[in-house]
This record gives C-alpha cells, sequence and structure tokens, in this order.
C-alpha cells in the first residue's frame, strides 16, 4: 500500500483536550482511528484514549497481514473498546462512566471499510467531489430529514449512542468502498465540521494535499469557533499518491516484511491502563462479547 497522512489536534478554548487519533498499519494494511472524549462525564480523555488502546491491540494481534473479516472484526473492536471503557469505570467505583466517540477504517486491498459510533466523522473525496460522509448517531441528524421539525431548534451536542454509555453502543459499518488513485479519506471530530461547511471541507481537500488541508481546515475551525471553540483533531490520508515519496508524509507498506506492524497510538499519559490491555483481558471482552451475541441470537430464534 502508499498513502499520504497527516494528524493533527489542537485543544481551542476546551480547558482540555480529550480527542485522541493515530493510526497503524502492516505490510497489506493499514487502520485509522478518531476518537473524542464527551464532556459532561467523567475522564473523557480516558475512555478515549482506551478505545483506542483497545483497536490498535486487537489490530496488532489479527491483521497477519490483513484483517480477514474487516466488518466483524471493526464490529468486535469497537465492542471490546466498549467493554474495556466499562470495565475501568467499574474497576475505579465510578457513579458515572468516562464516555467517548468513535469513528475507525480499515484499509486493505483496495476497499475501505469503517465504522463509526457517535458524531466523529469520516468523509470519502474523490475527483472535486464529496463520495460520502458518515451519520451522527445524533437526535439533529436523525430528526433533520423530517419536515415538521425545525433543525435549528435540536440540541447538535445530544447524542443518543456513545462507547461507555451503560446501554449497548449504536454504530454503523459501511464498506468495503473500493477506492480509486487520489480518493481521500477524513476522519474528524465535531469540533472541525461543527465549525467549517462541508464545502469548506470537500474545497480544501480538492485542492490541496493532506498535508497541507489539513492544518488549514484546522486554523479555519479554530478561529470560526473562537474563545470557546471546541478541541479539533483530524487525520486525512490520501490514497495510493503517485508522488507520496516526494511528500514527508508518504507511507509505503511495500518494502517491510509480513510480521511488522507499526503505530503512532501511544498510551500516552495513561501508561497505568497499558496492564488493563493484554492478551489475556482482551481474549476475555472479545468471548463475553461473543456469548452475549450468542445470546443474542438465541432469544431472536
Amino acid at each position: 500500500m502508499k498513502f499520504s497522512v497527516f494528524q493533527i489536534s489542537r485543544k481551542g478554548g476546551r480547558e482540555k483536550n480529550e480527542d485522541r487519533m493515530g493510526y497503524c498499519y502492516t505490510r497489506e494494511s493499514g487502520l485509522f482511528v478518531l476518537a473524542d472524549g464527551m464532556g459532561g462525564h467523567p475522564e473523557g480523555e480516558v475512555a478515549a484514549q482506551l478505545a483506542l488502546q483497545t483497536v490498535s491491540a486487537l489490530y496488532q494481534r489479527d491483521a497477519k497481514p490483513q484483517v480477514s473479516e474487516p466488518t466483524e472484526f471493526l464490529s468486535l473492536a469497537l465492542m471490546a473498546a466498549h467493554h474495556q471503557i466499562i470495565r475501568y469505570a467499574g474497576e475505579k467505583g465510578m457513579l458515572d462512566t468516562p464516555r467517548t466517540t468513535l469513528v475507525a477504517a480499515l484499509l486493505q486491498g483496495t476497499g475501505a471499510t469503517w465504522v463509526h459510533c457517535g458524531d466523529s466523522r469520516l468523509y470519502v473525496v474523490r475527483a472535486g467531489e464529496l463520495l460520502t460522509r458518515t451519520r451522527d448517531h445524533s437526535y439533529l441528524e436523525q430528526q433533520a430529514a423530517s419536515s415538521a421539525i425545525d433543525p435549528s431548534r435540536i440540541n447538535r451536542n445530544i447524542l443518543f449512542t456513545c462507547l461507555g454509555s451503560p446501554t449497548k453502543p449504536v454504530y454503523d459499518v459501511t464498506g468495503p468502498v473500493t477506492l480509486q488513485q487520489g480518493d481521500k479519506i477524513l476522519l474528524c471530530s465535531d469540533g472541525l465540521w461543527s465549525s467549517v461547511t462541508e464545502t469548506d471541507i470537500v474545497r480544501e481537500l480538492s485542492t490541496k494535499a493532506v498535508a497541507e488541508a489539513v492544518p488549514d481546515l484546522v486554523e479555519l475551525a479554530l478561529r470560526n469557533g473562537g474563545a470557546a471553540g471546541d478541541n479539533v483533531t483530524v487525520i486525512a490520508l490520501e490514497w495510493e499518491t503517485p508522488d507520496v515519496f516526494e511528500s514527508t508524509h508518504g507511507v509505503s507498506t511495500d518494502s517491510i516484511s509480513d510480521g511488522v506492524f507499526a503505530s503512532t497510538i501511544q498510551a500516552g499519559v495513561l501508561d497505568t491502563l497499558i496492564d488493563d490491555l493484554d492478551d489475556e483481558a482482551i481474549e476475555r471482552s472479545i468471548a463475553e462479547i461473543n456469548e452475549a451475541i450468542k445470546r443474542s441470537a438465541a432469544k431472536k430464534g
């Protein structure tokens, strides 16, 4: 695979930045992940970090060098991240749970598959036009299509699902979507899309390399957001860029061996949580998820 990639996260006007993002890759696969820890609940940055660490750990385990079933992998990884957050809150005896959104894209062969929960978005831009984007799990997005409801009267910040909530997350998996040379994929927190227009996003991605478009979009969002603006976090890539090696942000996996795993997702300030992500904990999480799926299927039958 060949792709150029650029990522950036800025605090905006908030007291702290609860967004997290990063990417991992093997010889034949790449995973791009972004999470936005939710305000109004404790330790949103912990929820976001746990989500990234869990998904990354599962990817490292399963990408040999490809993930065999991308849709199933993304579903299980999202639910495992949710389980890890609930587990963390339980061990800490927290009365309220940390919560986060999540969007993750898995690229293999010529296809991209993605999962999202909440209002962190993924955009795909092709040949100067928006090919598709995710639809937020918010009451605003849900009701906007109804002519009987004025979208301006709905608070865009109210989500009906997220990771870490006591209720099972609602999520959507899309793909695989066949990629073409020059396609650009952007993952972002709501701090970006709430402060810049869709037209801005498409124009910037269509006319500039991602290494230029991403910082320009982030700066525009920060200016528009003002002193009370949200955190702004973006990770974007251009697929099979012809001049990828002319860019310092180019990545080629062609020369790495099958057993190599590379990642920008780090433990950061949450080093004490690494032990929660050992192989035994991950296997236990997935076993519990699979058992819950079996029970649900049995009830339906």
